[in-house]
């Protein structure tokens, strides 16, 4: 690894403490003036370093400049830590990470993107991602549990990606189910899982889970700004979207090793927001009306319905689920 990015690295390691130049030029095996090179060309790439006399340098707590780097050094999962692609711009990250994933890029394989262009929601909707603002990714995953296992994947990944935001801004984030996260009522996140089916082995081939998150603050025009908002808008925090991916990555791991014991869901009820209020849902062709009883241990929503009958709607049906005020 060349100097700049081993700077890069313990300097985010450092944690927002200054660093002496002489005390990182002997961690680095440099001269002084190489450091000083080095946090040039930080400097020149976007990243905003801080430099006292007597106290050296330290990395900004402003930055907002994605570096797989940062993210790797940060990064405690052992098996979610392959490639890390960083796009100043694509299409959708998730199209860019299932072409990779069926020409054969590994498991743990993790692109993101500075700006997408055409964001996929669910059911085909776009997901508005401008340059810098959110942390815009999709993970690449070749699951070894049974097919059947399936479809608890986007589950697990909004609790993994709920916990990582709340322990970064401190404010609770809840689910709505199936794929959403919200903060103080407005949605911050979407989630969205695609894979292509193995049916001889009756695993996966490989999933892919895209994973898009408002962090920085933005105006998302009249129509949304009433229903959507950023972790930034709602808790008054800035947080590094480095870290944010970490942690994510990090979270999913536990949650998809432990899938076939079911172990996310727990706190996947304790966050979710429909259950206990009569909810509108659109299923294919037909919209329900009922009371949201709970998750299923399929993750699947259970609504008693007007008429008193049961209706299980699993997340390949649901198209929009709102409360009734």
């Amino acid at each position: 690894m060349n100097v700049k990015k081993t700077l890069l690295i313990e300097l985010s390691n450092a944690n927002g403490e200054y660093i002496s130049g002489s005390e990182l030029a002997r961690q680095l095996g440099v001269s002084r003036n190489a450091v000083w090179k080095a946090v040039k060309a930080l400097e020149n790439d976007g990243y905003n370093i801080e430099s006292v006399t007597a106290k050296g340098y330290r990395l900004s707590s402003d930055n907002n400049v994605i570096s797989s780097e940062i993210i790797a050094s940060k990064n405690k999962s052992k098996r979610l830590c392959g490639e890390i692609i960083i796009l100043d711009e694509t299409t959708s990250t998730n199209n860019y990470a299932k072409e990779l994933a069926a020409n054969g890029a590994a498991h743990g394989t993790v692109i993101i993107a500075e700006k997408q262009t055409s964001g996929k929601g669910r059911l085909g909707r776009k997901f508005e991602s401008p340059s810098g603002k959110g942390l815009y990714m999709s993970v690449i995953v070749r699951p070894e549990f049974p097919i059947e296992f399936a479809p608890l994947i986007t589950s697990a990944a909004a609790v993994a990606s709920a916990e990582a935001v709340e322990k970064l801004c401190g404010c609770h984030v809840g689910v709505k189910w199936v794929n959403d996260l919200y903060m103080n009522g407005k949605k911050i996140c979407g989630i969205l899982t695609e894979a292509s089916l193995g049916l001889e082995m009756n695993m996966l081939d490989f999933a892919v889970i895209g994973i898009g998150i408002n962090v920085r603050s933005f105006d998302f025009g009249s129509e949304l700004n009433s229903r959507v908002t950023t972790i930034e808008d709602a808790s008054d925090k800035i947080i590094s979207r480095n870290e944010l991916c970490a942690l994510i990555l990090e979270r999913l791991e536990i949650y998809l090793d432990g899938i076939e014991n079911r172990s996310h869901l727990e706190e996947y009820r304790r966050r979710e927001i429909l259950t206990g209020n009569i909810i509108t849902a659109n299923a294919g062709n037909q919209t329900v009306r009922g009371f949201a009883e709970g998750v299923d241990d399929n993750a699947n929503l259970r609504i008693t319905l007007e008429d008193g009958k049961e209706f299980i709607l699993s997340s390949g049906e649901a198209n929009l689920c709102r409360i009734i005020k």
